[in-house]
């Protein structure tokens, strides 16, 4: 391997094509069990290569040197071989103030809790420090020195005003996973997340509907990564680049959702958009009857509504962890709110609106077999 991204579990990892889009090398994504990361940094058989998660920190006894910022923060996560000596940076720092200033949330004299004490927290704290904030506080789920529990964050400290996520929880596959209720925090302002896959976690989506500032980690991991590529070449990179890449990425991995009635044309329009686009077409009903090894008209003649909805919640969570796909939804799917968050983490929804005396029963559709019990949904 030249160039790439390790790290104990990459399933989630978008870094290959961010970093390929730039152009200028081959990279790879290479998983390292925690029992062979000594033997993977004894042999450095590497140019360059990025760390994550839980590397962050472990790699550095086997550094030659560390840039300044690197160790003021204590966590690596670009590493370069130059001649077989290796020498860390932290480019994370970069992609983080890079998110912030995106969505203009003002640091400046607010009281911040960051979530989590890894690597990726340090940095975090690092940059809120530079940017002025008047209290930073880490809440940790054991009891370390200079942390407080998350008990204590949601009762004495629940006037946080920024909160930034630098926890896994949440990330791809574990989608369902929320750390903290922003319920508890009435007088944020602002939430950042570092997971980019989903693109919007559940703590960001409850972010959304409180109107907060709120958005994932994907910019700051293309900002991260451009900073990262130039350390590998030591070449300036044009800085632009990162709003190219970083709309190119979410628009190729941002699902389409159709949702509507029942014979409103989801399906249809789904298969246009998808040859059209190039995505994949993701139908819900269809995932369901392969579930169930039958049709669901046949299974609703032996059981419940409740007994199906469940299953549909299944189906519609497992099309929601996709990317790049077009999701054609069955009519009552948007029924339970856990499924419309599970489909915005990776989506946009699309209504399609059909007049009713336009729509069609059928006995294949057993909530909408006539006009009837279409009228109710």
């Amino acid at each position: 391997m030249k160039y790439g991204l390790i790290g104990e579990k990459l399933g989630h990892s978008f870094s290959k094509e961010i970093h390929e889009m730039l152009g200028y090398y081959k990279y790879e994504i290479h998983e390292v069990a925690k029992s062979d990361i000594d033997s993977f940094m004894k042999q450095h058989d590497f140019l360059g290569i990025n760390v994550t998660i839980p590397y962050k920190e472990t790699v550095i006894p086997y550094l030659d040197e560390i840039s300044a910022q690197a160790a003021s923060i204590k966590a690596v996560n670009t590493i370069v071989n130059i001649n077989g000596k290796l020498i860390g940076h932290n480019t994370d720092y970069f992609g983080m103030l890079a998110l912030i200033k995106r969505n203009k949330l003002d640091v400046n004299n607010k009281k911040v809790l960051i979530l989590g004490t890894g690597g990726t927290s340090k940095t975090a704290y690092a940059v809120l420090s530079d940017l002025g904030a008047r209290q930073i506080l880490k809440a940790s789920i054991i009891d370390e020195p200079g942390t407080i529990t998350y008990e204590e964050a949601n009762t004495i400290h629940n006037d946080v005003d920024i909160i930034i996520n630098t926890t896994p929880v949440g990330m791809y596959p574990k989608n369902d996973g929320q750390i903290i209720d922003l319920d508890n925090f009435k007088n944020v302002i602002g939430v950042i997340d570092v997971v980019y896959n989903p693109l919007r976690t559940n703590l960001v989506l409850q972010a959304k509907t409180q109107n907060l500032i709120a958005e994932g980690g994907l910019y700051m991991l293309v900002g991260q990564a451009v900073y990262a590529a130039g350390i590998f070449l030591n070449k300036e990179i044009d800085l632009n680049i990162i709003d190219v890449i970083y709309e190119k990425i979410k628009n190729d991995k941002e699902n389409i959702v159709l949702i509507g009635m029942p014979s409103s044309g989801k399906s249809t329009i789904g298969k246009i958009l998808s040859e059209q686009l190039n995505k994949k077409l993701i139908d819900t009903d269809e995932l369901i009857e392969n579930k169930l090894n039958m049709s669901i008209a046949e299974y609703m003649k032996t059981h419940s509504e409740k007994e199906f909805r469940d299953i549909e919640t299944e189906c519609v969570k497992e099309a929601a962890k996709m990317s790049n796909v077009v999701v054609a939804t069955g009519g009552g799917a948007i029924l339970r709110t856990e499924n419309v968050n599970a489909l915005k983490q990776n989506g946009k929804l699309y209504f399609l609106k059909r007049n009713l005396e336009l729509l069609t029963p059928t006995e294949s559709r057993p909530f909408s077999s006539d006009m009837e019990a279409l009228k109710k949904r």
